[in-house]
């Protein structure tokens, strides 16, 4: 019986010094074994900034500057936040840009899926709307979230739709939308417009008053950037454009005194 247990107790010992036991995982020097653990990315690291939506007579309109800051520093300035999805669909997003360019590639898949199939079926603004929020909620059920909130704008049997989804998959659909600081400063320009207009914009007029609340914006918000895109969606089709660069005037920066 001795022998027996004295052979077991043998057979337990690492095979060498420091290392593994029969059927053990060998911890290699300096290392440690929480490092095999998964870990979530809890902060974003390169976000953008605002982005704007509203529905006009016959169309929708997004709006975004091309900021990517890293942090608090404005490093990357050509990061084009909005995205043409197909004739009838248009996204933008803000918040982490690498996760951006995730689901912007996982979108542009299914577009492609879908053109594949042939069928005479094309995504629309409302199913992708409801894809992300699916897509989002999930991932935020995982813990590891993807940091964005996205604009969804489109027309749908001849309506214009914009939805707004955030990263834990709330949302809702509403004719003027603003994501980030613009959901504090260019909402309140958007909706007062809409309202005076009794939702019956043209499309330039749209573009008008985006770009005024872009302005605002750069004023006022210190991730935001004069140079921006513009999205829009008709019954002609879907256009991005851009970058284009804001009229500003900092006149008003002599008037203010105390600082010297």
């Amino acid at each position: 019986m001795a022998s027996n247990m004295r052979c077991v107790g043998e057979i337990s010992r690492p095979l060498w010094q420091n290392g593994p036991s029969p059927g053990q995982v060998y911890n290699f020097p300096s290392t440690s074994s929480n490092n095999r653990l998964a870990t979530r990315s809890m902060n974003p690291i390169t976000t953008g900034t605002s982005v704007l939506g509203i529905a006009f007579d016959g169309g929708v309109a997004l709006a975004a500057d091309t900021l990517g800051s890293y942090g608090s520093l404005a490093r990357f300035r050509q990061c084009r936040r909005l995205m043409k999805v197909n004739s009838s669909v248009i996204m933008g997003a803000s918040g982490d840009y690498a996760d951006f360019q995730f689901l912007s590639e996982v979108i542009e898949n299914k577009v492609i899926e879908e053109e594949c199939a042939d069928d005479g079926q094309n995504l629309k603004p409302k199913a992708l709307y409801c894809w992300l929020t699916r897509v989002l909620y999930n991932r935020r059920s995982k813990f590891d979230p993807l940091w964005n909130t996205c604009v969804v704008g489109g027309l749908q049997d001849g309506e214009p739709f914009l939805g707004f989804v955030d990263k834990i998959g709330t949302a809702f659909a509403n004719p003027h939308i603003a994501t980030g600081y613009g959901a504090y400063i260019a909402l309140p320009l958007l909706r007062d417009a809409y309202e005076k207009a009794k939702g019956k914009l043209s499309e330039q007029e749209a573009k008008n008053l985006l770009v005024d609340c872009l302005r605002v914006l750069y004023y006022r918000d210190a991730r935001a950037f004069h140079k921006y895109d513009i999205a829009v969606v008709t019954k002609d089709g879907a256009t991005v454009e851009g970058p284009f660069e804001l009229d500003t005037n900092w006149d008003v920066g002599l008037l203010v005194s105390g600082y010297e």
